[in-house]
């Protein structure tokens, strides 16, 4: 069966910003340019790729590691909108998940984040039904 591509893009270089006006302040030292060069690539390279089934990520300059969560390992989602990322209109999407690798797994830096989310939401429990996955907590 064949994926369905329901949203794919990296994040804003707007998590960067502190980075950036840092490096600004202390262009003068040179070292602060290819910090900030650096940073821009990290994010510039960076993709995810949300499909009915699991989320592709991909990150690296030089070396590339590519990650992958399935969708039906999500116990929970929430929308995060910090103040400086809801100025530009950017939103982080925060997982609960059962995954060892990623228990806690962010998409940073969204535009649009609220649908997003729903898209994903809905995709979650579609791929829990078809894998026939129950959650059950104990406490």
């Amino acid at each position: 069966m064949e994926e369905k591509l329901i949203w794919k893009g990296h994040p804003s270089q707007w998590i960067n910003f502190g980075t950036y006006v840092l490096c600004f302040l202390f262009c003068w030292l040179i070292i602060p340019i290819f910090i900030a060069i650096w940073k821009y690539l990290l994010v510039r390279t960076w993709t995810i790729e949300i499909t009915d089934q699991r989320i592709i990520e991909g990150k690296g300059i030089f070396s590339k590691t590519t990650d992958e969560l399935e969708l039906f390992r999500v116990k929970d989602l929430r929308l995060e909108e910090p103040f400086l990322l809801r100025l530009v209109g950017l939103s982080n999407i925060l997982m609960n998940t059962s995954d060892r690798t990623h228990p806690v797994y962010l998409i940073p830096a969204v535009r649009n984040g609220g649908s997003v989310r729903e898209e994903l939401r809905v995709a979650i429990d579609a791929r829990r039904e078809k894998k026939q996955v129950r959650e059950t907590d104990f406490e």
